[in-house]
């Protein structure tokens, strides 16, 4: 494609950014849409944020999406953050007005909850249990998107044990929300009456190792979640969909939480989710 000076521009924020697959999934809704419209990948240092998030609106930008490992500083540069974002603790979306001023939004959340209704139409967890693995940032925020669902209660388990009690007392506090940490060796232990299980942890994605858990103990209607896109099905959710258990892949978390943010730059809600994604799939060579 051909960037004029009529492009409407929009950014992705990391370091690195190699990896971003945000510049193929928005330019995949550009041309459904007809849109002439590009997101440029910038690779920003961390203590070089701050005069890049600020100098982009003076260039002409309309947002920006913001990535690994900016989400927490971006925070504190902002004019304007949403409740999702000060709930969390992050934000993911950053969207330019006309006058310079910056607002702030974290839509993974919304991600993981749009697509995990997508490939379990019907799922309800008001009154559910819920389990965590992980205790960075997308694992808070999912626990976000878990309280907003109804769960009654959620579990949250991490290698390092630590970080698992500073998550769930985080949520108690800000939400006063019945989060509790489980230790690691002792999550199996925990699963009997949990209806939702979900891995933000790396372990399973393409170069780690293999996520070990024995899901035994799990309800037979429970649903299994894996926020890993690569691959696509990973060996906890092999597991689970060879025991009969509703799976939830990654992938799809990724498309729907850019929604919000290209409709505030663009103007128009994205169509073709499911497009979408199979584009990335392709690209991705996940259907090989």
């Amino acid at each position: 494609m051909t960037i004029s000076g009529k492009t409407k521009l929009a950014a992705v924020i990391g370091w690195p950014i190699e990896h971003s697959l945000s510049p193929a999934l928005h330019g995949f809704w550009f041309m459904e849409h007809g849109l002439d419209a590009a997101v440029v990948p910038l690779p920003v240092k961390p203590e070089n944020l701050r005069e890049v998030i600020r100098c982009l609106p003076l260039m002409g930008f309309r947002g920006a999406w913001v990535t690994l490992p900016h989400k927490e500083q971006a925070l504190s540069l902002l004019d304007e953050v949403d409740g999702a974002g000060k709930a969390i603790g992050a934000v993911n979306t950053l969207i330019f007005g006309p006058d310079a001023k910056i607002s702030g939004k974290n839509t993974d959340a919304f991600g993981f909850l749009e697509n995990l209704k997508a490939q379990q139409p019907g799922v309800q967890l008001r009154g559910k249990s819920a389990m965590v693995l992980g205790a960075g940032g997308a694992a808070s925020a999912i626990i976000q998107s878990l309280i907003t669902a109804g769960c009654s209660k959620i579990l949250v388990s991490n290698r390092t044990e630590s970080r698992a009690h500073t998550l769930a007392s985080h949520w108690k506090e800000k939400a006063g929300y019945p989060v509790d940490a489980v230790p690691w060796e002792a999550k199996e232990n925990h699963l009997t009456n949990v209806s939702l299980l979900v891995n933000t942890t790396s372990l399973g994605m393409v170069g780690q190792p293999d996520l070990k858990i024995g899901i035994g103990g799990l309800p037979d209607t429970a649903i299994v979640a894996d926020i890993i896109y690569r691959p696509l099905k990973t060996s906890l959710l092999q597991k689970a969909e060879a025991a009969g258990h509703p799976i939830c892949t990654g992938l799809g978390m990724l498309v729907h939480q850019g929604r919000p943010g290209f409709e505030s730059m663009f103007g128009v809600a994205p169509s073709n989710i499911n497009g979408a994604e199979q584009a990335l799939i392709k690209m991705l060579g996940l259907d090989a």
